[in-house]
């Protein structure tokens, strides 16, 4: 036995240290259909995340700022009625409610 033989440990036998693996490894038959479930619903869960973005882009870059500036302008003309009705002595009627709230809707729209 030389030198550089001393410092390696050998194996008892070759066949244990496999039964040793397979004692200290995962069972080796995995139930495919519980992984694809839960890809299934990961994909779900990216698919129904990203919905949601985007309705939420959706309300903040479109319905909201449309719903501020048609309510924004009903009170603006509200508030100048009132105004001129208390400063002044005249009567600020709308004649037909159905063109005034469609006015307003045209002049919310105009500018997005």
């Amino acid at each position: 036995m030389s030198t550089s033989d001393s410092y390696i440990i050998q194996d008892a036998s070759p066949e244990s240290s496999n039964d040793q693996d397979e004692i200290d490894s995962l069972p080796s038959s995995i139930d495919t259909s519980d992984l694809d479930s839960e890809e299934g619903d990961s994909d779900a869960q990216k698919e129904w995340e990203a919905s949601l973005q985007q309705l939420e882009l959706v309300l903040t870059m479109v319905i909201v700022p449309y719903a501020g500036k048609y309510f924004g302008r009903k009170f603006a003309y509200w508030s100048w009625a009132k105004y001129m009705e208390w400063m002044y002595p005249v009567e600020v009627r709308i004649t037909s409610s159905k063109t005034f709230k469609a006015a307003g809707a045209v002049e919310a729209a105009a500018s997005i």
